[in-house]
């Protein structure tokens, strides 16, 4: 429950900043169309990102290397 909790909370900010940084008024449908646009792009950079972390982890060799003895 707390990592639904943490997600909704990093969407919202998310959300907050690119209102703030970009100064939309969101009550008119031109900025609420541009908000979308750029909402969906930071979604699908971080779908990217996260991917390619997720591909960079199981990559990494993560067994210790055996020793002769």
């Amino acid at each position: 429950m707390k990592i639904y909790i943490f997600i909704v909370m990093l969407l919202l900010i998310g959300a907050f900043f690119i209102i703030s940084q970009n100064n939309l008024a969101l009550k008119e449908t031109g900025n609420l169309n541009k908000f979308i646009s750029l909402y969906s792009a930071w979604i699908e950079r971080i779908l990217d990102n996260s991917s390619g972390a997720v591909g960079y982890v199981v990559k990494m060799d993560w067994l210790p290397n055996q020793t002769e003895g």
